[in-house]
């Protein structure tokens, strides 16, 4: 009997979670991009130093960032020059060395793509899909983007700084959900994408605090499910995202900032930050702040086993995501509610919010308690 009523459970989930909401389209699988990034046979094998390059696989970020200390100025940029998209996504690697590295291999890419465009030989559809690349590499390389990840493998993936982070003294990252690649990171600079929420999070702590220097990341680091379907409903790609975002947060922290940030963890992104949280230490994470969650893998914030303070929000009757069945079981699911009372996160009001991405919104209520966190005003968080 019991048995049954878990694949009752495990079956309502799966329904539940495989309709969505209206609009959203069931996802098919997809094949996580793992590993370091392209470009690394080449790397491991330069021996211009006559030293063996730091492993972007297995080197960890504070070595990495001692690496880099030991070398020129010029020898520096003619390392970024030659090896742009592993110095690109290397994390430890000093901020501005990755921006220069980043314009190098997204002008590399566009050109690769504009190329293909014109190729008489090529199908249409593939000159069609090489002049949209194109048409995103040129917004990318827009004067004063600063892009601090570029990885061109499968659906794309990029991590980008609104402010001065080598002058900030209280930053953020944002983490977002499904269906965030890179056609959808700035999608016609909505609100509701990773460069919007970033964007709006940072105006909000200039508004509130105009004298301290601030800086935000939108990293859009992983995977992620495409639609709500399987992959949305387990916690595959999360795993296999978890480690790059422990890994990116880790390289900041080397790379020598003067406050760990507050990072926000949307949707699915939530679950990949429970699964990352164990590994965050308070310099990698001041807090952690899960929104619009189905669940982040753990049955409580303390079991999250993080150095970090665990906030939770969402809007109940104004997000889907709250019909979704906390539960897992049969490998669907992500376990307990955040916002839940049992769960035991510092609770975040979201008054104003709409749907399920709307929190970053202006003039709402999760946008200023958002602010205050990353400002470290704990007090005036309600």
């Amino acid at each position: 009997m019991r048995r049954f009523k878990r694949t009752l459970v495990a079956a309502a989930l799966a329904t539940t979670v495989m309709a969505g909401t209206a609009g959203w389209a069931a996802g098919g699988e997809q094949n996580a991009v793992t590993g370091p990034p392209p470009g690394t046979v080449a790397w491991r094998a330069d021996r211009s130093l006559a030293r063996p390059l730091p492993d972007p696989a297995t080197a960890r970020p504070a070595e990495v960032s001692r690496f880099f200390a030991t070398l020129t100025e010029a020898g520096r940029h003619d390392l970024t020059a030659r090896h742009p998209l592993v110095v690109g996504n290397l994390d430890g690697a000093p901020v501005a060395l990755r921006y220069e590295a980043n314009r190098w291999a997204l002008t590399a890419e566009r050109d690769k793509e504009r190329a293909r465009s014109t190729n008489s030989s090529l199908p249409s559809y593939e000159r069609r899909r090489a002049r949209e690349l194109d048409e995103r590499y040129t917004r990318l390389l827009r004067p004063g983007r600063q892009i601090l990840a570029f990885d061109p493998r499968g659906r794309g993936q990029l991590a980008e700084v609104y402010g001065d982070w080598a002058t900030a003294r209280r930053t953020a990252v944002v983490v977002p959900g499904s269906d965030t690649d890179l056609a959808s990171f700035d999608r016609d600079g909505r609100p509701d994408t990773p460069a919007g929420m970033a964007r709006a999070l940072r105006e909000e702590m200039a508004r509130q605090a105009p004298d301290t220097p601030a800086a935000v990341i939108a990293w859009a680091g992983y995977t992620t499910p495409v639609g709500v379907g399987l992959d949305a409903a387990t916690g595959r790609l999360a795993q296999a995202g978890a480690p790059r975002l422990d890994r990116f947060l880790a390289g900041l922290a080397a790379a020598g900032t003067s406050a760990p940030p507050a990072v926000f963890c949307h949707s699915y992104g939530s679950v990949v930050c429970g699964l990352a949280a164990p590994e965050l230490g308070s310099a990698e994470a001041a807090d952690l702040v899960v929104l619009a969650s189905p669940g982040v893998r753990a049955g409580s914030a303390a079991a999250l086993r993080t150095g970090a303070r665990v906030w939770a929000v969402r809007r109940n009757g104004a997000d889907w995501i709250g019909r979704v069945p906390h539960v897992r079981l049969l490998g669907l699911g992500h376990g307990t509610d955040p916002t839940s009372a049992s769960f035991g996160a510092r609770p975040v009001a979201s008054d104003g919010a709409h749907g399920h991405s709307g929190y970053f919104a202006p003039e709402t209520r999760s946008l200023h308690n958002f602010a205050r966190i990353a400002l470290g005003r704990y007090d005036a968080v309600h």
